[in-house]
């Protein structure tokens, strides 16, 4: 067996604690450093996945010799100066989507990736999925003719509690709403069915804590194809994805962690396809880390830095059409 791959964790918070979990279906990875701003999380993170390594700040996580890469999983406003201190300091990087609150964000954090040579990668886990995988596989075989239509939603019913209000999903300085929360995870579908898109049309509900709480959005593409998308954090909605083509079509039902898929053709058995996660889900993205960092890779082929930076800046006219800005950000160095 190769050497393990020594991971660090970067705010130890709640999509941490998932990624945490999937590492541990790698047998070659392992979780040797935690970084958080206050030392006792850091503790109460580490007890929890024995790891030896407990920081009470993120610099000297940074700096830990005994780490490979590091997962950065604070909140979006923070993954640009979070990630660029990692790679400034010699780390390959897992950062979790989206890979920052808006495009020259993206830019800056991509162009430190390349300058200093280090592997950057934004955590869209639903790309790696297996059944994911699965429907590029019938894509590509051209299973249901040329995509047409992508329809998908992700919506959730949030109360508006006290303790909802002091989360970051309804506060802007925290880049709150459902288009970088769950939005990106359609968006970036689109991509991978369409590429990307010519023409962008979205309407948003911005609600009384003024973040965006609902929303419609239309993408279209040079040749006619349409991905109509639907993303929500006051509106509960069925979570899921239809691929449209000239030939059949593929369901996937809760696409962003989907465990199965049915593909439809005309005049053919349905081919149902169920496949279950090793662990969560969350070690597939994982894996592809370590085998671009074993490679000698700097990014992704599955997951490149310039779809994910294209997605931004998809996201950047969005937001311009619903008039949404974000306040300045905190520093949390």
């Amino acid at each position: 067996m190769e050497k393990k791959i020594r991971w660090g964790i970067l705010g130890p918070g709640t999509i941490a604690e998932k990624f945490a979990t999937g590492l541990k279906a790698i047998p070659d990875a392992e979780i040797t450093a935690v970084g958080s701003r206050v030392l006792q999380r850091a503790n109460t993170f580490a007890d929890a996945f024995n790891v030896p390594h407990r920081h009470g700040n993120y610099v000297d996580l940074a700096h830990n010799p005994e780490v490979d890469v590091i997962y950065v999983a604070t909140p979006h406003p923070f993954h640009k100066e979070c990630a660029i201190l990692c790679l400034e300091a010699g780390k390959a990087v897992l950062c979790e989507k989206p890979l920052t609150v808006d495009s020259e964000q993206a830019e800056e954090m991509i162009a430190c990736a390349r300058e200093h040579k280090q592997f950057l990668m934004e955590a869209m886990w639903t790309r790696f999925l297996p059944i994911i995988v699965k429907v590029r596989e019938w894509l590509a075989d051209g299973a249901i003719g040329k995509p047409r239509l992508l329809t998908a939603d992700h919506g959730s019913r949030k109360d508006l509690s006290t303790e909802t209000l002091e989360g970051r999903l309804f506060k802007p300085k925290l880049g709150g709403g459902g288009l970088l929360d769950v939005g990106v995870y359609m968006i970036a579908l689109a991509y991978m069915v369409f590429g990307a898109p010519t023409k962008i049309t979205s309407l948003a509900h911005i609600g009384e804590t003024n973040v965006d709480e609902q929303a419609s959005i239309l993408l279209g593409y040079g040749a006619g194809q349409i991905a109509n998308l639907f993303c929500a954090i006051r509106t509960e909605t069925s979570k899921e994805a239809c691929i449209i083509g000239t030939k059949g079509s593929i369901h996937i039902p809760e696409f962003w962690q989907a465990t199965s898929a049915t593909l439809t053709r005309t005049a053919k058995d349905p081919i149902y396809v169920k496949i279950p996660f090793i662990e969560n889900g969350h070690e597939n993205q994982a894996v592809e880390v370590i085998n671009c960092i074993r490679e000698g890779k700097l990014e992704s082929d599955v997951m490149p830095l310039d779809e994910s930076l294209s997605i931004m800046r998809t996201m950047d006219t969005i937001r311009s059409q619903w008039g949404l800005e974000y306040p300045p950000f905190d520093s949390v160095l």
